[in-house]
């Protein structure tokens, strides 16, 4: 089984990395880029039998700082 995590900064959440991303492009001559979130993907090879659940907390414990972030499951 793969799954592919999704995680990306909750809504009002300060992202430098996402700003510094736009003032590049801008300074690259694209313009119309009016606002950046940069997040992160995470692709997992997983044994027969692992469940969402178990993704799930796995994200829970290590991949996502859920204070700060948010996640979303793929199961491929």
């Amino acid at each position: 089984m793969k799954a592919r995590v999704h995680v990306m900064l909750k809504d009002g959440v300060l992202d430098p990395q996402g700003a510094a991303v736009q003032h590049a492009l801008g300074a690259l001559g694209f313009d119309g880029v009016e606002g950046v979130r940069q997040g992160k993907v995470i692709e997992l090879d997983l044994a027969d039998g692992t469940t969402e659940a178990q993704v799930g907390d796995m994200c829970e414990k290590l991949l996502a700082n859920t204070v700060i972030e948010s996640y979303r499951i793929e199961v491929l």
